[in-house]
């Protein structure tokens, strides 16, 4: 479990893919000096285990089906990417409780700069919005971040200079892919619904009420 706060960027020093999944070697710097051997890490929002570790290179193995689901298959030599270690027990939580299994791949829409903020919309399936709200909260490249605005396939959050300064969003370009993960509140409430209407057909206010929303 993470909190999506951003730790440390790290480099990656080398991406070996294989016929059944890869490695992935991170240069953390002399951020970390107490990693432990299965101790998990999100890598943009990916959670991982700790296969090595040597000096300031961590070492990761990802499966064919983390490839699939995730951008960790595109890394290049060099490139930065966000991250976190485990949440312990009696840490600050200062974002939303994020899992590390992300829910699809979006895509970075439309980037608007101002003064104090900038403005980054983005798409993936509405059947992923479906599951969004309003200031709700949506984990994008492991960064907790509360959603501005959201309609069908489509949606945007408010970026501070902060978190544009310490994160991989600060150099992220229009058509840039990114991890996201969906809150966790969200995707109950669908299942939840989607089991109501499974059982009972349409549904009604009525009948919403009796199942307690």
């Amino acid at each position: 479990m993470f909190t999506g706060i951003i730790e440390h960027l790290a480099l990656v020093k080398k991406l070996s893919l294989k016929a059944e999944g890869a490695g992935l070697s991170l240069d953390v710097g002399n951020y970390y000096n107490d990693l432990r051997l299965g101790e998990s890490i999100a890598i943009n929002g990916v959670c991982l285990t700790v296969k090595e570790v040597t000096g300031n290179i961590i070492i990761f193995d990802i499966s064919g089906e983390t490839l699939k689901k995730t951008t960790l298959g595109t890394l290049r030599y060099a490139e930065k990417v966000n991250i976190e270690r485990a949440l312990r027990v009696g840490d600050r939580l200062g974002g939303h409780f994020v899992t590390g299994h992300v829910d699809g791949i979006g895509t970075i829409k439309e980037r608007k700069q101002s003064a104090d903020q900038c403005t980054m919309s983005f798409s993936i399936g509405k059947k992923f919005t479906d599951m969004m709200i309003e200031k709700g909260s949506v984990a994008i490249d492991g960064i907790s971040l509360t959603i501005v605005d959201v309609t069908n396939g489509v949606f945007s959050v408010a970026l501070i200079p902060y978190t544009l300064a310490s994160t991989t969003l600060g150099f992220k370009k229009i058509g840039d892919r990114v991890n996201i993960e969906i809150d966790m509140m969200g995707k109950w409430v669908k299942r939840l619904l989607v089991n109501v209407k499974e059982r009972k057909g349409n549904i009604t206010q009525e009948q919403l009420r009796e199942q307690g929303f």
